[in-house]
């Protein structure tokens, strides 16, 4: 296999794009966005291809999200700011998810294993979204000081459908829970199961056959969902203004999983938690990806400046001692003015989605 960071080919059909940083669970970078929008907007008009398929190489995972050693690096040099290093990558990365949530052909995406972060971004969009027994998926941000971006808002904020809304996607952010293959399809993060081992074969059928066909020739029925067993007090808890309800009512719970989601999510950054649920009521409702994506990189541009997203990715990546020491240190210690400039419009450089 090359030793390229993302393979693009076009077989049979097929525009064919493989994540190829196995080692780093297929981690994305500035090149790698790039260049799978580089080819993206070649197939759009390419009667060539029929259909596009997402893939990462190894076992461990389709992508472990964004490089955050670069954010780190970028964040704790005090160069922050939409041009800065990662403000420029973010919004190409942001356009990215935007065309993949709109593209005009079939795009199949296989979310084995582990799905994280910017991996979402590259998959919770898609048209054609599949699911294995290693699949999981979530978004991490809150634990390193950070805010859930590349439309993850825009997923978590609707993960009731478009009939009504549940709090399953506020409890995932607030807590960074990980989310089964069951539970992705309950949550509409994913659509379709298809055990690991058929993965292969599926891939082959789609040379010849429609996507609708041939993932039907090997998708079964997913296995239950654990968050949706818990619908019931994860809605009443979470069903609040403010993070400090939130937290009050886990507590409150007769049901121990309530009691230990009041502890994860008091262990993530008091800062990122509030500007995360104000950030998740507003995407409720506004009315597109593209415009929930202009907010998240407002979200995403001002933590480059914050003490939390240094300490965050010091405390769980680099020096891995899992004890990050927040600023402000509590909720209640959280003002306004810690708040807004999250929201701050951005002038001349905002994202202009849409």
């Amino acid at each position: 296999m090359s030793d390229a960071e993302v393979l693009i080919e076009t077989r049979d059909g097929l525009g064919l794009i493989t994540l190829n940083r196995p080692k780093a669970i297929n981690a994305l970078n500035h090149p790698m966005a790039l260049a799978i929008l580089a080819a993206l907007r070649a197939w759009a008009d390419d009667d060539a291809v029929r259909t596009v398929v997402v893939t990462g190489a190894g076992e461990r995972g389709l992508c472990a999200g964004g490089d955050i050693v670069a954010i780190h690096n970028d964040a704790k040099s005090g160069v922050g700011g939409a041009h800065s290093p990662s403000g420029e990558f973010w919004r190409d990365e942001y356009i990215l998810n935007a065309l993949i949530g709109g593209y005009p052909k079939p795009y199949v995406v296989v979310m084995d294993g582990i799905v994280m972060g910017g991996g979402v971004g590259l998959s919770g969009h898609g048209s054609h979204r599949i699911v294995t027994e290693r699949s999981k998926v979530g978004m991490p941000e809150t634990g390193i000081g950070f805010v859930p971006d590349v439309g993850g808002t825009y997923l978590l904020a609707r993960t009731g459908g478009p009939d009504g809304h549940n709090e399953i996607g506020t409890h995932v952010a607030l807590t960074t829970a990980r989310m089964s293959a069951g539970d992705a399809i309950a949550a509409g993060f994913a659509d379709y199961f298809v055990p690991a081992e058929h993965i292969p074969a599926l891939i082959e059928a789609l040379a010849t056959t429609e996507p609708d066909i041939a993932i039907a020739k090997f998708a079964t029925t997913a296995p239950a969902s654990d968050l949706v067993a818990q619908q019931d007090w994860i809605d009443a808890c979470y069903n609040a203004d403010t993070v400090e309800e939130i937290v009050a009512r886990l507590r409150a719970h007769e049901n121990p999983a309530a009691r230990q989601a009041a502890a994860d999510v008091l262990s993530k950054s008091p800062v990122a938690l509030k500007v995360t649920l104000r950030a998740l009521r507003a995407a409720r409702e506004l009315p597109t990806l593209e415009a929930v994506l202009n907010q998240e990189y407002r979200t995403s541009v001002a933590a480059l400046r914050t003490h939390d997203l240094v300490e965050g990715i010091r405390a769980q990546v680099i020096d891995k001692d899992r004890n990050p020491q927040w600023s402000p240190r509590t909720l209640a210690d959280v003002t306004e003015s810690d708040i807004a400039p999250y929201f701050a419009d951005l002038g001349p450089d905002e994202l202009n989605l849409g």
